[in-house]
């Protein structure tokens, strides 16, 4: 069955930023013992996804995690232009985010439907699919729940009643943080999956203007922030270097914490943020 196309998403403000100042004074203090985390796309290591396929199978990069291991993990694929895997499954479910080039994930018959960059989908466990790449550098952020991540056939094909969903870039709402505003130069939200409320898990996207300076300020246990799009500046606390960050590059905190970032003039950043807590950029 062909995936859903074209599906707006659901979005909302305050149950993942403050609404308000007032509401995240406390997460603008400092933090005693900083738990932040960066790492450069150019920090990367990679080796083949597939190994099996050789040559021909895409390069893998390691963010957070280990998808060897039965843990959560985010980690960075990359293909080269005209790529196009055999059908296949999975063993679990994962989410992917296209960071650059053109990607198409589907089932083996459909037609090609190229998502850009800032597009969005999901891929169930055990569903036949086939992935193929476009462009001269086609990369995309791909995140499990737990692993380890594997390739098998589709002879082992089984359904666990999910179902995929793509969404083009063109399709995600995005809507201000703050209520009270309705500038175009103020942070925008939009949902992706999870549960937004409470201390749930879910999957959010941030886009921070061009030019904007300031903090992140997050209230979760778990935060993990992917950048898909622009070039940040990012301090570590308690360090007055810079670390500038392409896309492909993400930084990470646990517990209470602040991420003081600026998102360099010309193009506006977007952030793929996984986390279980309010976070709100002021």
């Amino acid at each position: 069955m062909n995936k859903i196309r074209n599906i707006l998403l659901l979005t909302f403000v305050c149950g993942l930023f403050a609404c308000d100042n007032s509401q995240v004074k406390d997460t603008q203090e400092s933090i005693a013992n900083p738990t932040n985390k960066v790492m450069s796309v150019f920090e990367v290591e990679w080796e083949q996804l597939n190994p099996a396929r050789g040559d021909k199978s895409p390069q893998a990069g390691t963010l957070w995690g280990d998808r060897k291991g039965e843990v959560a993990t985010g980690f960075l694929v990359k293909f080269v232009d005209g790529f196009s895997s055999p059908p296949h499954i999975h063993n679990v479910t994962y989410r992917g985010m296209v960071i650059n080039g053109l990607i198409h994930n589907d089932d083996p018959k459909a037609e090609n439907m190229w998502m850009p960059k800032g597009s969005f989908w999901t891929q169930p466990a055990g569903e036949a699919h086939i992935t193929s790449a476009k462009g001269d550098n086609n990369v995309a952020y791909i995140e499990i729940d737990s692993g380890p991540y594997l390739v098998m056939p589709t002879e082992e094909a089984f359904d666990k009643g999910e179902r995929p969903v793509n969404v083009d870039a063109s399709n995600i709402v995005w809507v201000n943080q703050s209520k009270k505003s309705t500038s175009k130069k103020v942070p925008k939200v939009a949902y992706l999956w999870g549960n937004p409320q409470g201390n749930d898990l879910r999957g959010n996207l941030a886009k921070l203007p061009s030019g904007y300076k300031g903090k992140i300020n997050s209230k979760g246990s778990i935060f993990y922030a992917v950048l898909i799009q622009g070039q940040l500046d990012y301090q570590m606390p308690n360090d007055a270097n810079i670390k500038t960050l392409a896309p492909g590059s993400y930084f990470s905190s646990e517990g209470k914490s602040v991420h003081q970032i600026s998102c360099k003039a010309g193009e506006d950043c977007i952030i793929y943020i996984r986390t279980n807590g309010k976070f709100d950029a002021t």
